[in-house]
C-alpha cells in the first residue's frame, strides 16, 4: 500500500473545545462587521519542511499543539485581513500575512505549485472556496470570491515563508458579509456526492485517532474516469473542516494513477462531524465535491446470546417462523 499523507492526530483535550465553539442556529438576524483580531504572538510551530504544520501525525504526550487554522496568529505571523466584512456576492477580497514587526511578508517557499493556498468556508460549511490569490510586490494578496450570502465566514492560508528556520503554518481569521443570516443545516452524510455530472463515491472510514485509507471514486455517466488531470501537482486534493470550530485539515492522496480513485490516509483529531471537499480536475476544469462524514460514532453493542426464552420464536413480539 503506498504511503499517505496523514492529518494531524491532534491533543484529545481540544475535543472539549468543541462545545464551546461557534454553533450553527436556527434564528435570522443581522450579522455585523467582526472585529479586527489583535496581533498576538503563538507558540511557533514545529518546522515541517516536506509537509503543513500540523500535517503530520503528533507524538504521542504531545497534547499542546492546536489544530490548523484556528490561530490567526502564530509562530510569528498573523494572517490580516484588509476586507473583512465584504458584501454579499462577487468581491475582491485582500489579505496579507504580517511578520511579529506587523511588515508584510513577501517571500514564500512554493509547495504545491503555489506560494500560499487560501480557502473560504461558510460557517455553517454548505459554502467552500478554494482561491488563488495573486500577490502584489508589498506582499499584498488579492483575490475574487463569490460570497452568496450573509452570515459568518472563516478564511485560511496555507503557506510556508521563505525565512530561514520557518515552519509551515495555516492561519484562519473571520469573514462576516452583513445581512439577514439564515444558516442552513449541514447536509446529511451520504456516500455519493454529484457536481457537473460528476458521480464520487467516498469509501473507506474517517477515525479519530486512527489512521485510515479514504477513498474516492469518480465517474460520469455510469463509467468510470480513468484521465483525471493533475490539479496543483496531483490528482485530488481533499479538505476536511470540523464542524463546530472549523478546525482545519489538508491532505493530498497516496500515490496512484490518474483515476478512478483517488485515496487519502488520514486520522481525525477528534470525534466529531466533518465536512470533507475533494478537489479534483477533468477536461480542463476543476470541480469540488462535498461529503458530511461522522467520526467516531459509536458502534451498536453485541447482542446478549439468547436464551429459550428470549429466541424470536419465544420472545414477546418475536416473528415466528412457519
Amino acid at each position: 500500500m503506498n504511503t499517505g499523507v496523514k492529518i494531524t492526530a491532534f491533543a484529545a483535550a481540544l475535543a472539549a473545545t468543541f462545545g464551546t465553539a461557534y454553533g450553527v442556529g436556527k434564528g435570522v438576524g443581522p450579522v455585523d462587521e467582526p472585529a479586527k483580531a489583535e496581533h498576538g504572538e503563538h507558540a511557533a510551530a514545529p518546522d515541517a519542511a516536506d509537509g503543513h504544520a500540523g500535517h503530520e501525525e503528533a507524538p504521542a504526550g504531545a497534547g499542546a499543539e492546536l489544530p490548523g487554522g484556528l490561530q490567526v496568529s502564530q509562530g510569528g505571523y498573523t494572517l490580516a485581513l484588509e476586507t473583512p466584512a465584504p458584501p454579499v456576492g462577487r468581491s475582491t477580497l485582500r489579505f496579507a500575512i504580517e511578520d511579529s514587526a506587523g511588515k508584510k511578508v513577501t517571500a514564500f517557499t512554493t509547495e504545491h505549485g503555489k506560494e500560499l493556498h487560501f480557502i473560504v468556508a461558510s460557517r455553517d460549511l454548505t459554502v467552500f472556496r478554494h482561491l488563488h490569490p495573486e500577490k502584489a510586490a508589498d506582499g499584498t494578496w488579492t483575490v475574487e470570491a463569490d460570497l452568496p450570502a450573509a452570515g459568518g465566514y472563516k478564511a485560511f492560508a496555507d503557506f510556508k515563508p521563505a525565512a530561514k528556520g520557518a515552519g509551515a503554518l495555516t492561519l484562519g481569521a473571520d469573514l462576516g458579509v452583513p445581512g439577514a443570516y439564515a444558516p442552513r443545516p449541514l447536509p446529511a452524510a451520504a456516500p455519493t456526492a454529484t457536481v457537473d455530472g460528476y458521480q464520487v463515491r467516498l469509501g473507506g472510514t474517517l477515525d479519530p485517532g486512527k489512521a485510515g485509507e479514504l477513498r474516492l471514486t469518480v465517474s460520469k455517466d455510469g463509467r468510470p474516469v480513468t484521465d483525471l488531470e493533475p490539479y496543483l501537482g496531483a490528482y485530488g486534493h481533499l479538505v476536511a473542516l470540523r464542524q463546530g470550530d472549523l478546525a482545519y485539515l489538508h491532505v493530498h492522496p497516496d500515490e496512484g494513477g490518474p483515476g478512478p480513485d483517488v485515496s487519502f490516509t488520514a486520522t481525525a483529531p477528534s470525534a466529531g462531524t466533518y465536512r470533507l471537499f475533494l478537489d479534483f480536475r477533468h477536461e480542463g476544469e476543476v470541480r469540488t465535491a462535498a461529503f458530511t462524514v461522522r467520526a467516531g460514532a459509536p458502534e451498536a453493542a453485541p447482542a446478549p446470546a439468547a436464551t429459550p426464552s428470549e429466541t424470536p420464536e419465544h420472545g414477546a413480539g418475536g416473528h415466528s417462523h412457519g
